[in-house]
This record gives C-alpha cells, structure tokens and sequence, in this order.
C-alpha cells in the first residue's frame, strides 16, 4: 500500500489543524493504521492509532482529549483532527500501516507515508 500524508501548515497555539492520509494499492481495510510524529532532534513517537474498521482508537497520553483519529474505509482516507495545539506538537506527522493490531513502536509498521509538517507557533 502506498500512503499519502497532507494537511500540515503553520498554525497559532489553541489553533485546530486536520491531516490526512490517503491510501492506494491495496485494501485500506486490510491495514490497521496510525499517525506518528518527529520533532527535530527527536525520535519518532507514537501519536494514535485506530483499528482496521475504526471502531477502536488508542491515543499517546501527550494528545489524548485534543487529538481525535479516525478513518473512512470508503475513500481509503484516514484523518487526525488536532485541536487546542500546542508549540510542542509541532514535528513532522507521519501515516503508517500494518497488518497487525494497533502498537505504540514504529518499526512495527510496515508502510509509511512521506511526512507532513506540523507547525504551531507560540
């Protein structure tokens, strides 16, 4: 599968920004799916993850109540609504994939997106 990230910009603190990925190849469905970010000098991290059908989500505890993922299998698209931002979310947004259950580690995925970049000034 190959996956396509956008929707990153520049945006003020408390502000809301919407990313996607979109997928092509394969069926979306098959793939359980997840956002990850890197901020410069740092690792990469787990931010959410949802589920092959979307009906269960998992979210790092830095973003939970202000980051809401999800997915319509329809359009092969998945989604990260970011709200309430924060200087410290800013970092490139990645979309990945994997057969397997929703986890927290990104060399369990598989296929990757090429990175969004998130940028919240203070």
């Amino acid at each position: 599968v190959q996956l396509q990230a956008s929707g990153g910009g520049l945006v003020q603190a408390g502000g809301s920004l919407s990313l996607s990925c979109e997928a092509s190849g394969r069926t979306f469905s098959a793939y359980t799916m997840a956002w990850f970010r890197q901020a410069p000098g740092k690792e990469r991290e787990f931010v959410a993850g949802v589920s092959k059908s979307g009906g269960s989500t998992n979210y790092a505890g830095s973003v939970r109540g202000r980051f809401t993922i999800s997915r319509d299998n329809a359009k092969n698209t998945m989604y990260l609504q970011m709200n309430s931002l924060k200087p410290e979310d800013t970092a490139v947004y990645y979309c990945a994939g994997r057969f397997q259950g929703i986890v927290v580690g990104a060399p369990a995925y598989a296929y990757w997106g090429q990175g969004t970049l998130v940028t919240v000034s203070s």
